[in-house]
């Protein structure tokens, strides 16, 4: 092989290196975490047996981490006792995080609740492992509550997850200070 081909072919050998392993860095390159999230599924304990079920999906991206108001997502929940009892699901428009503990909002999109559709209601959610809890902001009312309830507004988590079934997960807020 003569002196050129030989540098061509070492300069191709080199170019596809640098380019596979730029590639290879590009893709081990860590993600930037998101700025908060509430996320998983657990069931209510009550002693008469209501079968109570909580589902979340919320998300606030790391480049809207100044604005708690740009969260995006679901949840949703049921509550049965027989054949008696309801169901809703909500688009998030606001979750913060603290810890181990969130607060989300949305509004009610789809129900068998009457009435209740374009209500905006509030969880809480303390994220304990095993142990999780959880409330809302309709505790103390007959119904869903006000429709001009505030974003991200709920009650403390008095509410025990049954056991075995809690798998909550908070990614804290960490918003610059």
């Amino acid at each position: 092989m003569n002196r050129r081909t030989k540098i061509v072919v070492l300069g191709s050998a080199l170019l596809l290196t640098a380019g596979a392993a730029a590639s290879a860095t590009a893709s081990d390159a860590p993600r930037q975490r998101e700025a908060a999230a509430l996320t998983g599924t657990a069931e209510l304990y009550r002693s008469a047996g209501d079968d109570i079920t909580f589902t979340f999906d919320a998300h606030l991206a790391a480049k809207d981490k100044d604005d708690p108001l740009k969260a995006t997502g679901t949840f949703e929940w049921s509550h049965y006792l027989g054949d008696n009892g309801g169901w809703a699901k909500a688009k998030v428009d606001c979750l913060v995080t603290g810890g181990k503990v969130a607060v989300v909002s949305g509004v009610v999109t789809d129900t068998n609740l009457p009435g209740s559709k374009g209500t905006r209601v509030g969880i809480t959610v303390h994220d304990l492992g095993r142990h999780d809890r959880l409330g809302y902001s309709w505790a103390t009312t007959e119904d869903l509550g006000p429709k001009d309830l505030p974003k991200c507004v709920s009650s403390a988590p008095f509410e025990k997850v049954k056991k075995g079934t809690g798998d909550f997960t908070v990614v804290p807020w960490n918003p610059p200070l």
